[in-house]
């Protein structure tokens, strides 16, 4: 049976911590809050939970916010009506303010250094955990939760506004806010069959990438983000088969992908080549729609294409990841051997623990008949433990070694 309270923690936390920092101005006091109020509703949802499981945290949360502050003295200005516990679990309405835009823009205020701004919003909106996004940043939870706590110091001494500030201050901004929903939605992607706790961002990330573009309409990196999450979020009906498992990209059946998103996306894409002949991100969406292009499975994948396309981004954003990557499309155009050389020039200390590139080593192992080496990256890759689609095709894999081993 689903419990109420993880549902609503995966699907509403970014939206009702992004709620409270606007209503009351504090990142902290907003995390506290969302943190009690969450504490409360495993002791109040035992017997029976709310109607609107959403709206119950959010006013609950409200509440313990203004409790901490009457003990501070400062509860002026923050006058809530006081519901009733029975009025929240039956009346209370399931409508958050929508104020997850806001609060990327103040986690991405220039007053923050670069490094930190992207990690903080991750952190307070998008509510990964501190070892997520250092797993994401590649460096450790120490690291990671120095510039957290640095992050949010900064934006209380430097008095930020918690407000979406003018159209001539956006740009200053816009990387920031890019790279920060990049990851969010990659957290979204990562999970192919949308059952982990960060699937949500998924639809989120259609709507900002949506609304940013509107702002924004003549920004070549917002239309290029648009459009990979379309191309992305298109192919996910084909991303497993009907027993869990993850199917590969190449693998997929392009007759269930999403041909509607596919156009809203080809349209993002044509507008933002217009405005910028080439970008890192222009890149990115450019592989994503060489792939959307296909029509079946008879039709070969695009490899060439895609590796072309992968050439010309590390020579714009040359980055362990960006080569992990490469590497994939590199093993089906120049062969095993050529990808086992350049997995073992973007080794680092930084991939151990990154999935992707466990995977590609392993399975460019296993396709070169190095099984027992194969089988040991498989076992790092499921060690990290995927999402369930990933770990069910992950281990198909291992599996088919240890078969082709037995006499």
């Amino acid at each position: 049976m689903t419990d109420p309270l993880d549902v609503s923690f995966r699907s509403a936390s970014g939206r009702i911590i992004a709620a409270l920092a606007a209503r009351f101005r504090d990142m902290d006091l907003a995390e506290e809050a969302f943190a009690e109020a969450c504490a409360r509703a495993l002791e109040s949802w035992r017997s029976r939970p709310p109607n609107h499981p959403d709206g119950w945290l959010y006013a609950v949360a409200q509440r313990c916010a203004l409790d901490v502050l009457r003990k501070r003295g400062v509860r002026q200005r923050h006058a809530v009506e006081d519901f009733g516990l029975e009025a929240e679990m039956d009346e209370f309405p399931a409508v958050i303010p929508d104020e997850m835009l806001r609060l990327i823009f103040v986690c991405c205020h220039p007053a923050i250094a670069p490094e930190s701004r992207a990690a903080l919003t991750l952190r307070v909106v998008c509510g990964l955990t501190t070892a997520e996004i250092a797993h994401a940043f590649l460096t450790s939870e120490a690291t990671l939760a120095q510039r957290l706590v640095r992050a949010k110091r900064k934006i209380a001494e430097a008095g930020v506004p918690f407000d979406i500030p003018g159209p001539n201050l956006w740009v200053e901004r816009l990387d920031a806010v890019l790279s920060t929903l990049e990851i969010a939605y990659s957290k979204a992607h990562e999970d192919a069959a949308g059952t982990g706790p960060h699937a949500g961002y998924a639809a989120e990330m259609l709507n900002l990438s949506q609304t940013l573009a509107e702002l924004l309409p003549d920004e070549a990196d917002v239309l290029a983000f648009a459009a990979l999450v379309r191309f992305s979020e298109a192919r996910r009906p084909a991303r497993t088969d009907a027993e869990g498992f993850m199917i590969p990209l190449s693998e997929q059946d392009p007759a269930k992908w999403d041909q509607a998103l596919i156009r809203a996306g080809h349209a993002y894409l044509k507008h933002s080549f217009a405005l910028q002949r080439s970008s890192a991100r222009l890149l990115h969406a450019g592989i994503h729609a060489l792939w959307c292009r296909r029509r079946s499975l008879v039709e070969p994948p695009p490899w060439p294409e895609v590796l072309a396309l992968y050439d010309s981004l590390v020579a714009i954003c040359d980055t362990p990841v960006v080569r992990t990557n490469r590497i994939v499309a590199l093993s089906e155009v120049k062969g095993c051997a050529a990808a086992l050389e350049e997995l073992e020039k973007v080794r680092s200390a930084d991939l151990v623990g990154f999935l992707p590139y466990h995977v590609t080593r392993a399975d460019v192992l296993r396709r070169s008949g190095r099984a027992e080496e194969a089988r040991h990256e498989y076992d790092r890759a499921l060690a990290l433990s995927p999402g369930a689609a990933e770990m069910a095709w992950l281990h198909r894999r291992r599996d088919e070694l240890d078969r082709a081993r037995r006499p």
